[in-house]
């Protein structure tokens, strides 16, 4: 049987017609699977067992190093990092008025009562309206909703009945988590008029802590597909560039917030869906660890690997939403039931004594990586190490199939969710979606399985190194934005340094750490162990009170 009549009986087995055009496109996606199957299978030790989900509980209290305490305050002063160009973005930012504030300081502006949460919203929403425009990063916009919410945190913060920094702080969703009465699509025609009964988890906990629901956000279709112009629900715009993608999967979110057309957001991560678009759009995004954040409610990519996280224009900032979206939810099965820390306490501290690893032969080596990004890389680690961290050049040899497995286990889960859609709603479905699908369907049983073997050595070898860490940094992507012409046609590993932690399930944090020649944003991403996130928070923290780059704004929304 040759390959195209191969592939045919694949699909076929499950309901789904592929005409010759689908044959086309998925048949080089194919044979690249292959082959890379073909390495992994050569690569993994006979004894390896299947791992079916991170289990970052089990192993949490395996790791043998503490990391030191860092009593000693960060000072945050010198000029390490720090340049004109960040003096001129504080003032910048000053000039946006209250939609330049970071929520950490705009919250004491409403708790004290100087601000109104109504002032605030309404800031916002003229905002949205004069720029979104361009951004394109709401899907929805709920006005009345955003008004009725400041109204209500308003009238209880006058009332004595302040609920804490996110009360009346306007946020934007992205359109994956579902929101009740308001519509909740994935981006995607399939479901373009879908609207949910009750909120998932994590709306309601925001919901619970004050939140303004300013509206829903955009992003690849599914937490998947690619990013076309033509797509019929639209596309969010990177604000440092119009004709540049923001990063996905989380594309609304990183563009609205580099835009300051919200305060807040949540994204969602599965390859690297918070960090990606944080590094592209020049903002702050953290993925917790695995069960850290509640999934009921989230459309679901892939079962074992999605994670839910804040989406924010600094450290500190992301540790507030944290605080307010972290905890057990017995209804999620994936949910961890361990004690949730007080993330605040992780802030201002100093980094002295941490032992920072950074595989700088592998990051070297990716052939994906722009000089652009390896300067600011190793400038970032510099100013880690001036702030008193232990920079430690380590070797990470999982980390070249780490990519492979996570894409198998991505596209064999997520086939399986959507195969009822792919069968029956195919028309609907937008081309890049349907053709990253199709590999999840041509896969079988076998190459799956290998895969979850192949992400026990990962785990095996990243906690190894994080006995002797406290943490792992290298660049969150290893070029800057793309432009959506680039992105039909470029096949480099764009995701080489992100996916490793969603197999594995550990905290990681992207952060501004510079520009490249073309004025386009870098990202450093910060890793910890299972349940870390306050190590994580707190050296990213220090690095954003060192350097400013967190506070650029794109000069199109200035």
């Amino acid at each position: 049987m040759d390959e195209r009549s191969h592939l045919r009986d694949l699909a076929a087995r499950l309901r789904i017609e592929l005409s010759e055009a689908d044959l086309d496109e998925a048949l080089p996606a194919w044979r690249k699977t292959q082959a890379a199957l073909r390495r992994l299978r050569d690569a993994l030790p006979e004894e390896a067992l299947p791992l079916y989900s991170a289990s970052p509980a089990a192993r949490a209290a395996a790791y043998r190093r503490a990391a030191p305490p860092g009593d000693e305050a960060a000072s945050g002063t010198g000029d390490r990092g720090a340049t004109a160009a960040g003096g001129r973005a504080r003032r910048e930012a000053d000039d946006l008025g209250l939609c330049g504030l970071e929520i950490s300081a705009l919250a004491p502006l409403i708790q004290s009562k100087q601000v109104s949460p109504v002032e605030v919203t309404q800031a916002y929403l003229e905002r949205i309206e004069r720029l979104d425009g361009t951004v394109q990063s709401y899907l929805t916009l709920t006005p009345e909703r955003a008004l009725a919410d400041a109204r209500r945190a308003a009238d209880e913060i006058q009332a004595g009945g302040y609920r804490g920094p996110l009360h009346g702080v306007p946020f934007g969703l992205k359109d994956l988590l579902d929101t009740a009465g308001i519509r909740t699509t994935g981006n995607s025609a399939s479901r373009r008029d879908r609207v949910p009964g009750e909120d998932a988890d994590v709306p309601r906990r925001l919901e619970q802590a004050g939140m303004v629901l300013l509206g829903k956000l955009r992003l690849h279709e599914f937490a998947m597909g690619s990013v076309y112009p033509e797509h019929p629900l639209g596309i969010a715009r990177n604000p440092w560039g119009p004709d540049r993608s923001p990063g996905g999967s989380s594309t609304g979110s990183g563009a609205a917030l580099a835009a300051r057309l919200c305060a807040g957001s949540i994204g969602t991560d599965t390859g690297g869906s918070i960090r990606i678009p944080a590094a592209y759009s020049g903002i702050t995004g953290l993925k917790p660890t695995f069960g850290r954040v509640s999934r009921r409610g989230v459309i679901p990519l892939a079962w074992s690997l999605d994670h839910v996280g804040p989406m924010a224009r600094s450290v500190a900032d992301a540790a507030l939403i944290l605080q307010a979206i972290a905890g057990h939810d017995p209804l999620d099965p994936f949910s961890a039931d361990v004690p949730v820390p007080d993330y605040a306490q992780a802030l201002g501290r100093s980094v002295r004594g941490l032992r920072i690893g950074a595989p700088l032969a592998f990051v070297e080596g990716q052939t994906a990586a722009e000089p652009d990004v390896w300067q600011a890389y190793r400038a970032a680690l510099d100013v880690l190490a001036g702030l008193g961290a232990e920079i430690v050049d380590v070797q990470v040899d999982a980390a070249t199939q780490a990519m492979s497995y996570n894409q198998l286990i991505t596209s064999v889960e997520a086939a399986s969710y959507h195969e009822r859609r792919l069968a029956e709603q195919a028309d609907l479905l937008g081309p890049g979606f349907r053709g990253r699908m199709l590999q999840g369907v041509f896969a079988s049983a076998a190459d799956y399985v290998q895969a979850l073997r192949g992400r026990a050595v990962v785990v095996a070898e990243l906690d190894g190194l994080l006995n002797a860490v406290d943490l792992l940094a290298t660049p969150t992507m290893p070029q800057t934005a793309p432009t959506f012409e680039e992105m039909r046609t470029d096949t480099r590993a764009a995701h080489v340094f992100t996916g490793i932690f969603n197999l594995t399930g550990l905290p990681a944090l992207s952060i501004p750490c510079g520009f490249d020649s073309r004025g386009l944003p870098i990202g450093l991403m910060l890793a910890g162990r299972c349940f870390d996130e306050p190590t994580v928070l707190r050296a990213g923290d220090a690095y954003q009170r060192a350097t400013d780059w967190h506070r650029r704004v794109p000069p199109l929304v200035a």
